[in-house]
């Protein structure tokens, strides 16, 4: 025997149904605009966002600065880094470009003497990494 669905009841069926497609849709996006989002601070950097953000937990730097979504990257003593790649300066002193933000991470005191930043060894590669991966830091 077959049933027939009260119209309440179907139309709670249809109302789920669209907010499930168009919760998948903004999930999509989601992904989308961030694979864009590496893609583009891969090619203006030629770093890799991926290594970068590992390098990040590596070099301690979450100790310092809080970055949402990366694990240990809770301190309080710099700036938060959400939102670097909008920024018009960095360091106070530098416009924010790739090579600027390379030469801040990788030698801090010759841009601003005294800076509490330390002076970690970073090196070449490692900082073009780390830059790319802020420049996916968007908010």
């Amino acid at each position: 025997m077959l049933r027939s669905i009260s119209t309440k009841a179907f139309f709670g069926l249809l109302a789920a149904l669209i907010f499930l497609v168009a919760f998948i849709g903004i999930i999509r996006e989601y992904v989308q605009q961030r694979s864009r989002l590496r893609a583009h601070a891969a090619a203006v950097t030629d770093g890799d966002p991926e290594r970068g953000e590992a390098m990040f937990i590596q070099y301690g730097c979450g100790s310092c600065h809080a970055l949402k979504n990366v694990r240990t990257a809770t301190g309080m003593v710099g700036p938060p880094l959400d939102g670097i790649p909008l920024r018009m300066i960095i360091a106070g002193r530098l416009a924010n470009t790739p090579p600027n933000m390379e030469h801040w991470i990788r030698d801090p005191q010759s841009v601003s003497p005294g800076t509490a930043m330390p002076d970690l060894g970073v090196g070449e590669g490692d900082a073009r990494d780390i830059t790319a991966f802020l420049y996916t830091r968007a908010k």
